[in-house]
């Protein structure tokens, strides 16, 4: 069984597309040192992206997802090529990412609470039970207090 060898070609359109990143982000990240140098085409001078420059952009694309920092995403990148020794700094990276996202759940849960209080606030005050709709007034103004505390 012989290995496939052929290399797909793709313009920026089509690695945009596919990779779910806006070309101004795609040239940025290249700008900037997030993603290595992407190759020309020889006559026209356009990017040319194949697999493997996909494959770095979806890494990217989902480290961006997660709300990840540009610098982090370079370091990480970088780190990619070091391999092993760079391990423990990649844990060290995702696990400050795993924080930031496990905070930032906290932070929409919150707000889930104070939506819900609401909608309750006023189903009573619709059902006109005016005792528990200050009840509920009461604790969506505890909440909106405690959301105040968590923005950033």
């Amino acid at each position: 069984m012989s290995a496939n060898s052929t290399q797909h070609q793709y313009t920026i359109k089509e690695a945009a597309a596919l990779t779910g990143l806006p070309a101004s982000t795609l040239r940025y990240y290249e700008s900037i040192g997030v993603i290595a140098p992407i190759s020309r085409g020889s006559s026209s001078g356009h990017r040319v992206y194949d697999d493997a420059d996909l494959d770095q952009l979806m890494w990217v694309a989902c480290l961006a997802a997660t709300g990840m920092s540009v610098s982090h995403m370079r370091r990480y990148i970088a780190n990619g090529r070091l391999g092993p020794s760079a391990a423990q700094e990649q844990i060290e990276l995702l696990a400050e990412q795993k924080r930031r996202l496990a905070l930032e759940a906290e932070h929409v849960a919150l707000r889930q609470r104070y939506v819900a209080l609401k909608i309750d606030y006023w189903h009573a005050v619709d059902a006109g039970d005016t005792a528990r709709a200050e009840l509920l007034s009461g604790e969506a103004r505890k909440l909106a207090d405690d959301l105040k505390g968590t923005s950033r």
